[in-house]
């Protein structure tokens, strides 16, 4: 009952030892299966993905391969059940030739992870195969002298099984003049010998039969045979002897074909024919045949063809040596090969990317490589290395393989692809190499915004344009590729004048050309500033924008418009102008008599306007002045003038085709108050011929009695700021200087009534003597209410020494007030009778 448990116990922990082992094995991604050789084609080896803890869903989504050393591949995984299973058949012999226990090696390479898990799959020996001989029939020659006890090599059979399953014994039968000796070889090979246990007797017997049988120990056993033919000779006491009964050789494996490897030699005491010896290889497969000779008299061992260390190691031959009279002696002739530096390293690609993005994290793995040499000993240590300048880095993983990982960030846009040369050598000397390239496409990631070609866009756009035209092309490029690279162009939302952006102007979205939608006018808009958005095909969509300024450039499409001298209220005078001016007699050459006033709505050269006169009562009576408008008397008037002069003026712009209109101005000479009312009744009979002539009477008494009592305020007036400044006068001297006056130019007649187109701050000194009266314009305080008009020329005096000294010697006992009105005008329509009539009672006074 102990023993039982003590067993039971045993079994316990040998199996909890292999289950830990098996797990251990797992964790460190190594499995070991085994398996019978011979399986059919699809027979299980293991349950892999369990093993592994693999999901098979995963596994199959993943990819996967199963990869040995080798031409062909006699491992697979069944993809529905996560298996290894046979996938050739296997011949145990045929593998593993010489080798004990044959052990396949196999590698499971998850594709998507990149990861490798060693598989180990030891092939178990069946007993497939009979014991051999290589002759079916072998002949021994003896001498009926040879003595009892006699030992003669036997032919040894050959069972390419291992364990139980090889050659495991010899029988002989036939004769009792012979028994069988087995002896153990130095690698523990048995040997059959044939051991002459009678003494022969040619007379009685010149031939012997034997049969020898070898057996396997399969169950159930296998047995093959060879005929042994003994044929008796006379008298011959003396069988060839080898100097050693074992001869070892190293050679390298680039030993050249032809050369002598090793010279065997036996010697035979006999004389004559009995003593020449014959040599032969005994024991040879077709292996060793095709790779060895021996010369059969010199006992030389030369080399058919080149060696191969990777493939055989080291050679067994058995040399016979035989003379004339059959007697022969055999030796163990070993052959071992050394290793040559002679294979390079392989390099292979087990499993590689040949895609990646360029977002992908360093450490991501690329490829997967093998490394593999050959060679033996220091030969086969592999060295591996990438080129500089990579942005990829070596990891060992499993035993000889390795795997290609991202060292740092990629960027597509600076290299698109990559072929990363691998190199490899060896550790002979001098050291084989060999190279391997991974041809490496980045993948674009929308990481790039679009850039546009200039940093802000600019146009110029001539007015009036035609709806569509073409303004400008914006481009901006992506450095992405593909879809991520694709630019789309729009504008951003914005308003003109109320109005939407979009209204007035429409940018292409494929080519970013910019277009007007609608007719643009100079005089409404002069700029549009606006926004373009470029924006990618990346998901998500990246974006810039530029600002594109777009000036509406003036062209002379507007005609000059004539202010001053108002229009003419008669229907049918188109573009005229007319205006009446008064002028005296006596005015001298220069005085200025009007002043045509006109602007221009366009800008720049268009609205450069110029004066000339075109028509004229008497042309060389007044003239114009080209850029201020101003109508002068060219000289002094004379008495056979016409009272009434009529000019034209003509206003042009600077615009290509020059665009112009034209102001009439009527000037009235008149020496005296009654010769200006005469003429001005008979204007006003031509302004308005049914007009009664007792109105004017009636409104020339209103006139005369406004201005009287204007002109008795204005006196009382003046007697204030005089004792006012008879007060301050012993603080503030009184300033000198003539009076100036406000030029005519400054004035706008609208309908008649004059008004000032410039406002002044002035002083205002009054004294009893008007030669010290002064009224003083400040030019620094003088602005223009009409804009973008230059200033005045300089003005005239209202007043000049002559008319001064006229006044004073006319009437001494004035009060010490002057004034002199120069120029004026009036239009004859009955709604402004009464202030013209004013003012020229004001000039009368």
């Amino acid at each position: 009952m102990c023993a039982a448990r003590r067993r039971w116990g045993r079994r316990q922990r040998a199996l909890l030892w292999a289950v830990l082992l098996a797990a251990w094995e797992a964790a460190w991604g190594q499995l070991r299966y085994s398996v019978p050789e011979e399986m059919p084609k699809g027979s299980f080896v293991g349950d892999v993905a369990k093993d592994l803890g693999l999901q098979l869903t995963a596994l199959r989504d993943r990819g996967f391969q199963i990869v040995s050393e080798g031409r062909t591949q006699y491992f697979a995984v069944h993809g529905k059940t996560g298996h290894l299973v046979t996938a050739e058949r296997i011949d145990r012999e045929q593998l593993c030739r010489l080798v004990e226990k044959c052990v396949m090696r196999s590698e499971l390479i998850v594709d998507g992870e990149m990861e490798v898990y060693g598989i180990q799959v030891e092939i178990t020996d069946i007993n497939d195969n009979t014991p051999s001989f290589r002759e079916a029939e072998t002949e021994l020659r003896m001498s009926e002298m040879t003595a009892s006890g006699a030992r003669f090599p036997l032919p040894r059979a050959h069972d390419p099984d291992t364990g139980r399953n090889s050659l495991q014994s010899y029988e002989l039968s036939g004769d009792e003049h012979f028994s069988l000796a087995v002896q153990a070889g130095p690698g523990g090979d048995q040997r059959p010998e044939l051991v002459l246990a009678k003494a022969l007797d040619r007379e009685e017997a010149a031939f012997h039969e034997l049969v020898l049988r070898a057996s396997d120990g399969g169950d159930p056993a296998r047995t093959g045979t060879a005929r042994i033919r003994v044929t008796v000779l006379d008298a011959n006491d003396n069988a060839p002897v080898f100097s050693q009964a074992e001869y070892t050789v190293r050679v390298a494996e680039d030993v050249p074909v032809g050369s002598v490897l090793v010279t065997v030699m036996a010697t035979d005491a006999d004389e004559g024919l009995n003593g020449h010896v014959k040599y032969s290889i005994e024991q040879i497969t077709e292996t060793v045949s095709q790779i060895f000779q021996v010369d059969g008299d010199t006992g030389d061992i030369t080399l058919l063809q080149s060696l191969d260390f990777e493939e055989g190691k080291s050679y067994e031959l058995e040399v016979k040596a035989s003379d004339e009279g059959g007697l022969s002696d055999t030796t163990k002739v070993v052959v071992e090969v050394t290793d040559v530096n002679d294979n390079l390293p392989e390099i292979s690609v087990r499993s590689a990317l040949s895609e990646i993005s360029e977002d992908a994290p360093p450490g991501t793995v690329v490829a997967l490589l093998h490394l593999r040499d050959k060679d033996s000993g220091v030969n086969a240590e592999v060295r591996c290395a990438l080129d500089e300048g990579v942005p990829f880095r070596l990891e060992k993983t499993f035993e000889n393989y390795y795997r290609v990982v991202t060292a740092r960030e990629l960027d597509r846009e600076q290299v698109p692809e990559y072929n990363v040369t691998l190199r490899a050598a060896d550790g002979g000397s001098p050291a084989l190499q060999s190279s391997a390239v991974l041809a490496l496409r980045v993948l674009d990631v929308n990481d790039n915004a679009p850039v546009f070609a200039e940093e802000r866009y600019s146009a110029r756009l001539a007015e009036n344009n035609a709806a569509g035209a073409l303004v400008l092309t914006v481009r901006a490029t992506d450095a992405d590729w593909g879809q991520n690279a694709r630019v789309r162009y729009r504008l951003s939302e914005g308003r003109v004048r109320g109005a939407p952006l979009s209204s007035y102007v429409s940018v292409q979205a494929e080519t970013g050309a910019l277009y007007a939608l609608r007719s643009l006018d100079y005089e409404q808009v002069r700029e549009l500033q606006l926004w373009v958005r470029a924006e990618d095909g990346g998901a998500p969509a990246l974006s810039s924008n530029v600002s594109v300024r777009l000036q509406i450039v003036d062209e002379n499409d507007n005609a000059p418009q004539v202010l001053y001298p108002p229009a003419a209220p008669a229907a049918g005078s188109g573009g005229a102008w007319s205006g009446v001016e008064l002028a005296p007699r006596w005015s001298e050459p220069g005085a200025l008599v009007a002043k045509v006033v006109a602007v221009d709505a366009d800008a720049g050269q268009n609205a450069w306007l110029s004066y000339e006169l075109a028509k004229a009562t008497e042309p060389g009576l007044f003239r114009v002045g080209l850029h201020s408008g101003e109508v002068r008397t060219a000289r002094f008037p004379l008495a056979r003038d016409a009272a009434r002069q009529s000019l034209v003026v003509v206003v042009k712009d600077h615009g290509r085709p020059a665009l112009s209109a034209t102001a009439t101005l009527s000037v009235v000479l008149a020496e005296s108050v009654a010769e200006l009312l005469a003429e001005l009744g008979s204007a006003a009979e031509a302004a308005a011929p049914g007009e009664a002539a007792g109105s004017l009477t009636r409104w020339l008494v209103l006139a005369v009695a406004a201005v009287s009592c204007l002109f008795v305020a204005f006196l009382l007036l003046l007697l204030a700021l005089r004792l006012r400044r008879w007060r301050r006068r012993h603080l503030l001297p009184p300033d000198s200087g003539a009076l100036r006056g406000v030029p005519v130019s400054h004035f706008v007649g609208i309908d008649g009534v004059r008004a000032f187109l410039q406002s002044y701050s002035h002083d205002v000194s009054l004294t009893a003597d008007s030669r010290k009266s002064q009224l003083r314009f400040s030019a620094a305080s003088c602005c223009d209410t009409l804009p973008a008009r230059p200033l005045p020329d300089e003005p005239a005096p209202l007043l000049g020494e002559e008319d001064v000294a006229a006044a004073l010697s006319a009437d001494p006992s004035a009060p010490s007030v002057s004034f002199s009105v120069q120029n004026f005008s009036a239009t004859l329509s009955p709604d402004v009778r009464l202030p013209f009539l004013c003012r020229v009672l004001w000039l009368a006074y």
